[in-house]
């Protein structure tokens, strides 16, 4: 079975309309995650990454496939793996907003089965952690949007649950509380061996917090692997020219016959922009520069960050 602390296997989500129709939300999804890990569920909108979450955290039934917590075939510790998930579901309050910042951390606690008193230690370091201490006796809803989210992803890690659930930790804050949580998120990554699944359309996110990623499309998973080999398919493949003066028609025409390729004109250089799949490519247009007599100003390889990565492993797909 592997040393894994969740096996999500053919897990299938169909919804019926009212016209007897059915819509399949999840499709035959499975996958294995390690304890301790960092993972990132990627997707566009629609794809059905916040109902994989929904049914690991058994608010909602599958309709085909198993989620086993720490490799149990019987499914005997049901209870002790909801005990040991918390979660933080995007659009959802995800606290009480008339309970104040420290009601909600001791509340919370005790509805994961926990005893607050015991996890005194575990709250004041998470209100120190998150910095809520001048806001602890405050009212959460009247905390700021920033600030409320912070309190759910506090209220997710004070239970000491070995699995954390996180959707769109980021989405709705200002730039300043997104890179607050993005350092949040990668300090717990770093500090905590806790194993952590998050949903985002944050590419930062992605980069700074996760090791790994799983991409999903219409209901199925297209890519899984660590973020570093998914870049690794794209590098030494995206280049730069800088053309003094004009290129010829000739050349022009030369060149627009190769895929993935754009020329830009101002008023002194030609900029030409290309995404290579072969270096053989490259040779030719470095030939139809040399023969026409252009000059090459520059020639940069530009590094692929990972959500241009993410759009070209979505291309041709969505």
């Amino acid at each position: 079975m592997g040393n894994y602390i969740l096996k999500v296997i053919n897990l299938t989500k169909i919804y019926k309309t009212r016209r007897e129709n059915e819509i399949k939300a999840v499709n035959n999804v499975s996958f294995n995650i390690k304890n301790g890990e960092i993972v990132g569920l990627l997707g566009p909108n629609g794809a059905g990454k916040t109902t994989i979450i929904k049914m690991i955290c058994r608010l909602i039934n599958s309709t085909k496939g198993n989620i086993l917590y720490e490799n149990d075939i019987k499914q005997k510790k049901r209870l002790n793996m909801a005990k040991n998930i918390t979660c933080v579901l995007e659009g959802n309050r995800n606290v009480y907003w008339r309970l104040t910042v420290r009601e909600n951390l001791e509340f919370l606690s005790i509805i994961k089965g926990y005893n607050p008193k015991k996890l005194k230690e575990r709250i004041d370091y998470y209100i120190d952690f998150f910095n809520l201490r001048d806001k602890e006796h405050v009212i959460a809803g009247k905390l700021s949007q920033g600030m409320k989210q912070k309190l759910s992803i506090a209220a997710s890690m004070v239970p000491p649950t070995k699995i954390v659930l996180l959707d769109e930790p980021t989405l709705g804050l200002d730039v300043k509380a997104s890179y607050d949580m993005r350092k949040i998120l990668k300090k717990i990554a770093e500090e905590e061996n806790r194993t952590i699944l998050i949903t985002t359309h944050d590419m930062k996110v992605v980069q700074n917090v996760c090791n790994r990623i799983i991409i999903i499309n219409q209901g199925q998973i297209i890519a899984d692997d660590k973020i570093n080999n998914l870049l690794h398919l794209f590098e030494l493949k995206n280049y730069h020219f800088s053309i003094e003066g004009f290129i010829t028609d000739e050349q022009r025409q030369l060149l627009n016959d190769i895929p993935h390729l754009e020329i830009k004109e101002n008023d002194k250089n030609t900029e030409i922009s290309v995404h290579i799949d072969k270096m053989s490519i490259f040779y030719r247009i470095v030939r139809v520069l040399e023969n026409g007599g252009s000059i090459v100003k520059s020639i940069e390889n530009s590094e692929i960050d990972f959500e241009k990565a993410y759009i070209e492993i979505l291309g041709g797909i969505v």
